[in-house]
Formats: C-alpha cells, structure tokens, sequence
C-alpha cells in the first residue's frame, strides 16, 4: 500500500501579515539593506576636496593620504583642488554636499580656526557643518626671506624692519602665514606690510623673485627653495626646535617669546555623516599614519603624521577655534 503524503500548511509567524506584522517585517527589511549598504562602503570614488591649489603643502600630504586611503577602502579616492578665499570656497563646498561619505575634505585651520574669525561673511559654521573624522597630523611652518636681503636672522630681520617703517613686505599663501606675520610684527613692535596671496605656490615664487621680502610657510612647499638655495630659511614657526631640521632656531629662541603658531591637518565630512562610516574612515587614516613607510614618505614632506578617535579630533577643533579666535585679536587683525 503507497502512503499518501500529507502536506502541512507552512507555519505562519502569528501576525505576520497583520498590520504590526507587516511594519515589522518592513523593518526588518530596512535594516538589512542598511547593513548591505554599510558592508560595501564605499561603493563608487570618493572625492577628496582641497582648499588650496595644486603645489601647496596640503595638496601634496593630501595626495599621499588619498593614494593610500585608496587602497585602504579598494576605490578611488580622486582629489579635487577648490583654493581661494581662506579655504571658505572649499568649506562651503563640503558643509553643503550630501553626508554620504562620498564627499571628504582635507583641510587645515585655515578654514575651520581662523577664516571665521579673519572674514566677515562666512557662511558655514566650523563646528555645526561638518563631521570630524580624523586628525592627519600638523605641518610646522618656516619663517623664509629672499636671499639678497640684508638679514640672515630673525634678530637681523627685526632690526632692519625697525630701520625702516613701512617698507619691509610679507607675504602669505593661507590664514596660517596671515596670523603668523602678524603675530610677529606686534611682538616685536614691527611696521611691516602684509601682501596677501590666493596660495602659496605664487607667494612663493614673488619671494624668489624679490617681489616681497618675507613669508612663513609651510614645510613642504618652503624647503625645496631652501634647499636649493633660492630661499633662506631664519627660523621654525614652533617654540621648539623641529626634529626635522634640528639645526634652524625657534621663534622663541630667535627673541620673539610665546610665538608657536603650527598648521594642524584633518579630515572631515559634511554634517550629518552615519557614525559607521565615519569608522571605517577613521580607522583607515589610523592605519595609514601607523605605516611606517608611509610616515617617513609624509615625514620628507615636513609633515608629522599621527591621528586619533573622531571625538578627540573634535574637541580639538572645538579648542583650536578658541586660541586661533585669541591669536587673531592678539596680533589685531580685523575681519575683512
């Protein structure tokens, strides 16, 4: 005799298709698709925006840390250099882009310590408009003259700035070179005048040239013309001697006391990013400055690489819009 088979309804989960069922079950089908979506981050190229022009010192640590965030997340990460006004171009680019993780910005306190403070109209809050990620590291500054001017030392400088009111010119590249020229000349009781540039890369090359006297500027962009002789480097922008050229002096060691001003370097997005996201990208940046390899690559640019957790880099960038705010009332700048 053949059995018959019997067939048994499936099992229905009670409430399955009743009206709390069916939300549960909607649910339940977000979430999966939100863990898909998270697991392939990221998905297509990132854009990496840079506030200052192709040559500068943030463009070219900027490269390096998109090269190997590349191979970090397996896309491209494609820099997208948007330079101009004190790096608001840029921020304002970013604050308004779509918090996807797709959009990132590299930037310094140009744009998130002293361009509020140096300009009237900013029209993105440092603090309320971005998502910190990572720290990048900092990016001491030089203090560098032409070579054919009367001074080999910032004593020399200031000397000679005194002998002659009024004449002796500074350029800058960025906010950094702005409050640093000016810091010095109110320390040292100085009548300079301050040539603004829209980068460094042009700056530059008018101190070569004999356009303008003097300038800070950053490691990367300033040593190659020291080492080549074009430019004379006086002095490091930090209270302390830099391990990367031991032998130049200190600001403070040169007669100018509390004089520390540095360029700090970090990576943010637009607000409102996912906190998985922002993981994912913190711990690439930690992987990549933990890269010995890496750090000595970013190290022959001047630049020292270390990072930390996304909430230590916020409240940093809490502090440092505090003290910039300080150092630009110090050296009586007024906000253009």
């Amino acid at each position: 005799m053949t059995a018959i088979p019997h067939r048994f309804p499936a099992p229905r989960a009670p409430g399955l298709f009743s009206g709390k069922g069916l939300l549960g079950a909607s649910l339940l089908g977000l979430a999966l698709c939100a863990g898909s979506a998270l697991a392939a981050y990221p998905e297509k190229p990132i854009s990496l925006v840079v506030p200052f022009p192709a040559g500068s010192g943030t463009d070219a640590v900027g490269r390096i840390f998109a090269e190997e965030l590349g191979k970090q997340l397996g896309q491209p990460v494609i820099v997208e250099n948007k330079p101009g006004a004190n790096a608001t171009i840029a921020a304002n680019f970013v604050a308004k882009a779509k918090p996807d993780g797709y959009t990132l910005f590299v930037t310094t306190n140009t744009s998130h310590s002293a361009a509020p403070w140096l300009m009237k109209n900013v029209s993105y809050d440092p603090v309320k408009d971005f998502t910190p990620i990572a720290r990048g590291g900092n990016l001491p500054f030089l203090l560098v003259s032409n070579p054919g001017k009367p001074y080999k030392t910032v004593q020399e400088l200031v000397k000679y700035a005194k002998a002659n009111p009024g004449t002796v010119t500074y350029a800058s590249g960025n906010s950094t070179g702005i409050v640093a020229g000016a810091t010095l000349g109110k320390a040292a009781g100085l009548d300079i005048l301050h040539i603004p540039y829209k980068g460094t890369p042009q700056a530059l090359t008018d101190l070569v040239g004999g356009q303008v006297d003097f300038m800070f500027t950053d490691f990367t962009s300033g040593m190659p013309f020291v080492k080549s002789g074009r430019l004379r480097a006086m002095a490091v922008s930090t209270a302390k001697r830099s391990e990367l050229v031991p032998d130049l002096p200190s600001m403070e060691e040169s007669g100018v006391a509390n004089f520390d001003i540095n360029s700090w370097n970090g990576y943010f997005g637009p607000a409102g990013m996912s906190p998985d996201v922002v993981k994912v990208l913190n711990n690439a940046i930690n992987k990549i400055v933990s890269d010995p390899d890496t750090k000595a690559r970013l190290a022959q640019l001047g630049f020292d690489a270390f990072s930390g957790t996304p909430e230590d880099f916020s409240k940093f960038v809490q502090d440092q819009y505090v003290l910039w705010g300080n150092l630009i009332k110090a050296a009586n700048i007024s906000a253009q």
